[in-house]
């Protein structure tokens, strides 16, 4: 069973009558469903994944006033519900501040600093991709007042375009310097530790971009390969999913260094093809100026092209 599964069957069986039985003056104005950090909210767990936090439970978010009147009460009436379900166990819960009672604006403002909605466009380029895939993954079982689905909506539109070009620029140089520059300095020198972390960090990128391009927040790094695949197939982006598996998962060559310039090309292509870029030859990085051209914002077109909160 899936996580997410689990959570839904639990809410069905317990929490939905909790709630609009034991809590009638809530039953038009909570939230409840199963969103965050963990494998189960991005449907990626297995059976590895029920050795901690995989238990019955949901999440129920509340605005800050009903919060206020009605949260603690809530949170004891949600300890005692059944501790065993389908065959697993609440107190295989590790975290439990991922579960249970939360103010909308908690939650939110946990992962992107904002309560609400972001209100400039620096304030969500200061949100990481992997913040912003955790609180727009996972499923909402119930929100009938719509104040959380309202911002979670919004959050996964994707980034303002400005933050999105930064973004992509800052990619775009990370891609040429790892990948295309430094890991065959590396090979040149013998320093195979130092082209194995260029190795990642230039997948890492490629795999982010491709992510942006399809307005998708990367997930945390464990996943983001597991994600990749199933981003919109195409033999292009089935080409660098098999690219980037050699790369990773052989130790640094020659061979290598042409899987990496295939890759970067067929992302140029993809990135001009995007954004209406003039073709610059192979070099990622001489596509920044490009995007960084682009750019209205001027405080984030003042940044170095490089600079990015991941």
């Amino acid at each position: 069973m899936k996580h997410l599964e689990l959570a839904r069957k639990y809410f069905e069986s317990f929490g939905r009558p909790l709630i609009e039985q034991g809590f009638p003056q809530l039953k038009d104005r909570y939230a409840a469903g199963l969103v965050g950090e963990g494998s189960g909210c991005f449907g990626f767990d297995d059976d590895y994944s029920q050795d901690h936090d995989f238990a019955p439970g949901f999440c129920i978010w509340l605005t800050d006033e009903d919060f206020d009147k009605y949260g603690a009460e809530l949170q004891k009436a949600y300890d005692f519900l059944p501790v065993e379900f389908e065959g697993f166990s609440k107190n295989n819960i590790i975290d439990a501040s991922r579960l249970g009672v939360m103010r909308i604006s908690d939650f939110y403002a946990s992962f992107t600093g904002c309560p609400d909605v972001p209100e400039t466009t620096m304030d969500w380029f200061l949100i990481s991709e992997t913040n912003l895939s955790v609180v727009t993954n996972g499923e909402v079982f119930e929100d009938k007042l719509g104040e959380f689905t309202r911002i979670r909506n919004a959050y996964k539109a994707g980034y303002p375009k400005d933050v999105l070009l930064k973004k992509l620029a800052a990619r775009a140089c990370v891609i040429s310097q790892a990948g295309q520059y430094n890991y065959q300095r590396c090979l040149k020198r013998s320093e195979k530790v130092a082209a194995a972390l260029a190795a990642s960090r230039f997948a890492e990128s490629v795999m982010s971009m491709v992510y942006l391009l399809n307005s998708k927040p990367a997930p945390f790094y464990k996943w983001i390969y597991r994600g990749f695949k199933e981003l919109p197939s195409s033999d292009e982006m089935q080409k660098i999913a098999d690219d980037l598996k050699v790369i990773l998962t052989t130790a640094p060559s020659a061979e290598n260094i042409l899987r990496i310039e295939a890759v970067t090309s067929t992302l140029i292509n993809m990135l001009i093809n995007a954004e209406g870029l003039e073709f610059a030859g192979y070099y990622m990085q001489d596509y920044a100026p490009q995007l960084m051209e682009k750019i209205q914002d001027p405080e984030l077109k003042l940044l170095h092209p490089m600079a990015d909160c991941q």
